[in-house]
């Protein structure tokens, strides 16, 4: 069914091209994975821009549901609403250098197009000004820019596109004609992708974000043009011989981030040991300072963003000394360390043949650090939530890939999450691994589960046995209202402390112990044998202890157990089975 086209550049259009580029790269993954060579042979450039729009996509249409369900002011949103969110969307959600790059490229697009105080650029004229912008500041992003990349690919979109006058139709075809022109040339610019026999990865995942973009304008999608990314397709074939299968390198894992590739001047053989990518609150001057130091401690470097929030992706040896660098510009968070191993392509050159899948693995949604290390002692593969910041399907997808398993339980462990576990378990099976999806709702149930988690079983009794285990725990939680709202136990104000049983607010209260005993008391009233407590940082102190002795004393044969989540959101988590 063809794509209705868009007449100009406003919020729709912002819409409508994020979903096409989103399903424009996730049937060109695999082969963009396939071709990455360049600088590390580490076969993810595909994924990680999937993932980088993903973001971009969900924050757009978060945006649209605002004004739908009433929560933003009446009418639709602006080119600006939508272009901003989607800038921001993949900002925090850039994956690896290309995804990074991609982020500042949106970010750049999304400057012109949100321009306030003068007409807005709509046109043709307003698409050409932000191609231009966005080639340009992603090249200011990159330490060390170099020809044969995704760089060379954007800047050729914005010649091409400088060159017409017309439409958003007419600008954006001509932007992607000169991007796969560049694309088709990216071998003779790096001797690494010559010898592979692969155009740039990068750029080829940027061709199919301009593809989707040209559908967005036209309601056509393009086809690859002749002696230009079809060459691509014709090296991808070779690619699948000369690039070593990839096995999942190890990670250590912070918090949840990115993994990468690259466009910047290493040699794609060798280098440094380690990856290291957060997000950084700071002041420009101070990202200034961090760019010199980072930049002076290894290579791939691409620092994007501005406004006081920024992505930072750097290879170092001394890991410790750029996420300290980072320390000393501002606040970084969601960090991610990611050692070069012996797993790596680049380092095995072909000789070790891929590790063997295990028959069956876990994959859990955790809120909390805490809770993560608990899960990781059980044998679990985690993604970790921040509040707030829920993960996309495709942050879901890599960890079922990294959990390198031939069966696999997914326990999302939040009510929210059931659609976007549902759509992962989908793709993974398209890719052959079997799922079990159980529909867990908190924390608390994910332990229940993983405690009856027996590998030896056949798959359908032990999805049965922990999916038995999840329903027969009544899951509860302890929290700080934000705002005045309507609930079931009445209207709260701001700063009130509320228990939640099974998701809905049964107690609205001052005092946190107080509040959890209440909740406490009610949960037990139906019997239980086993309460599960889940501390978050900020519970108070001898809330635990306080539970424990009124269990100990009013409830005979129940025995209390008790876990330090960290920064879980909730102050308090509560499973009583």
């Amino acid at each position: 069914m063809a794509q209705v086209p868009q007449t100009f550049f406003d919020a729709l259009a912002v819409r409508a091209w994020c979903g096409l580029a989103l399903t424009a790269l996730g049937r060109a993954r695999e082969e963009i994975d396939a071709i990455n060579v360049y600088p590390v042979a580490d076969g993810d450039t595909g994924t990680n821009l999937y993932l980088t729009v993903e973001s971009a996509a969900t924050a757009v249409e978060a945006v649209f549901a605002g004004y739908e369900a009433g929560s933003a002011p009446v009418g639709a949103p602006s080119l600006a609403d939508a272009a901003r969110a989607m800038a921001h969307g993949a900002l925090i959600g850039a994956r690896g250098n290309s995804g990074t790059i991609l982020a500042q490229l949106l970010r750049g697009m999304a400057q012109v197009l949100a321009v306030e105080g003068e007409t807005p650029h709509t046109g043709g004229d307003g698409l050409r000004l932000a191609l231009r912008h966005a080639a340009d500041s992603a090249r200011q992003a990159v330490a060390h820019p170099v020809e044969g990349t995704v760089l060379s690919v954007a800047s050729a979109a914005a010649d091409s596109a400088q060159e017409v006058e017309g439409d958003c139709g007419t600008v954006a075809r001509a932007a992607y004609r000169g991007a796969c022109v560049a694309l088709a040339a990216t071998p003779g610019q790096l001797a690494v992708l010559e010898r592979a026999g692969v155009v740039d990865a990068g750029g080829r995942g940027l061709v199919a974000v301009l593809a989707a973009l040209v559908e967005t304008f036209t309601g056509e999608a393009p086809g690859l043009l002749s002696g230009a990314v079809s060459a691509a397709h014709a090296r991808v074939e070779l690619a699948h011989e000369v690039v070593p299968a990839r096995a999942t390198r190890p990670a250590q894992v912070m918090e949840p981030g990115q993994v990468g590739d690259c466009a910047d001047g290493t040699d794609g053989e060798g280098g440094p040991a380690f990856e290291v990518i957060y997000l950084l609150e700071a002041e420009d001057a101070a990202v200034g300072r961090l760019r010199q130091r980072l930049d002076a401690l290894g290579d791939s470097l691409v620092v994007v963003g501005g406004d006081g929030l920024w992505n930072v992706h750097v290879h170092v040896d001394d890991a410790g000394a750029a996420v300290e660098a980072g320390v000393e510009a501002g606040r970084p968070y969601r960090i991610r360390i990611t050692h070069f191993g012996i797993d790596d392509a680049h380092t095995r050159g072909g000789e070790r043949p891929p590790r063997e899948r295990v028959q069956r693995a876990v994959v859990a949604v955790v809120p909390g650090e805490g809770l993560a290390r608990l899960y990781t002692e059980a044998g679990a593969t985690t993604v970790l939530a921040r509040p707030g910041e829920p993960p996309a399907s495709g942050e879901l997808v890599e960890a079922v890939r990294r959990a390198h398993a031939r069966e696999v339980v997914l326990l999302p462990n939040d009510a929210d999450l059931r659609h976007t576990a549902a759509a992962a378990a989908e793709q993974a099976r398209t890719e052959g691994i079997r799922v079990a999806l159980i529909p867990t709702r908190s924390a608390v149930q994910g332990i229940a589960a993983l405690a009856v988690h027996e590998p030896e079983r056949r798959f359908d009794e032990d999805v049965v046995s922990m999916t038995s285990a999840a329903g027969a725990t009544r899951y509860a939680e302890v929290v700080v209202a934000e705002r005045q709202s309507w609930t079931m136990a009445g209207i709260c104000q701001a700063g009130d402390v509320l228990g939640l049983i099974d998701g809905d607010v049964a107690v609205i209260g001052s005092d946190v112990t107080a509040v959890a005993e209440t909740v406490l008391n009610r949960m037990l009233a139906a019997g239980g044998e086993l309460v599960t407590l889940v501390l978050g940082d900020e519970a108070p102190g001898g809330v635990a202890e306080h539970l424990e002795t009124r269990v100990r004393e009013a409830y005979l044969a129940v025995d209390t157990v008790v876990y330090r989540g960290g920064r879980q959101g909730a102050l308090l988590l509560i499973g009583v089975e």
